[in-house]
This record gives C-alpha cells, sequence and structure tokens, in this order.
C-alpha cells in the first residue's frame, strides 16, 4: 500500500494549508467539506479571512519546502494520529489556533 502523500490547498491561488491524502482526488474532495469552508472562512491572517467564500479552493500537490513545513507541524501535533492534520502556511491570527 502507498503513504499517503502531502498536498496543500490554495485558496485564491495562495498555498495556505496542507495535509495528508491517499491521492489528488482524494485530495480534491476535501475542498467541498463543509466543515472545513466554515474553518477557513472564520479564520484570519493579517486580520483578513483566509477564505472569503468565493475565491477558488484547489489541492495540488505540495512543493518540497510545504511537505517540510507539514512535517514540522507533525512532528508537533498534540492531536491522536487518525485525525487528519491541517498545517497552516500562512500565519493565523493569535485569538485563534
Amino acid at each position: 500500500m502507498l503513504a499517503p502523500a502531502i498536498f496543500t490547498l490554495d485558496i485564491g491561488g495562495r498555498p495556505t494549508l496542507a495535509f495528508e491524502a491517499k491521492n489528488l482526488r482524494e485530495s480534491q474532495q476535501l475542498c467541498h467539506e463543509y466543515w472545513l469552508r466554515r474553518d477557513i472562512a472564520d479564520l484570519t491572517s493579517n486580520g483578513a479571512p483566509l477564505w472569503d467564500g468565493k475565491a477558488r479552493l484547489r489541492a495540488r500537490r505540495s512543493t518540497e519546502d510545504e511537505i517540510a513545513a507539514y512535517r514540522e507541524a507533525a512532528r508537533d501535533a498534540t492531536q491522536p494520529q487518525d485525525d487528519l492534520l491541517l498545517a497552516y502556511l500562512v500565519e493565523l491570527d493569535s485569538s485563534e489556533r
């Protein structure tokens, strides 16, 4: 069995978060998840929402730098291993997560 790959969610062309998925199709399905859309609409970076509800959400294979950021977040994670880890590639405002 293949190990999951690391993918990046671009919001309006901006790399925003990295996560694991089995394949590109599974990674693209994440873009349609209600809970994710709600979370990224609620989170802010530099006072601006990560997602305005209109910008295109696109999943793609991560770059080497994005993979390194994901792996670092995974090492520091305090959640159970079987949970989906979302490694944010942008700085979130401090009042959140």
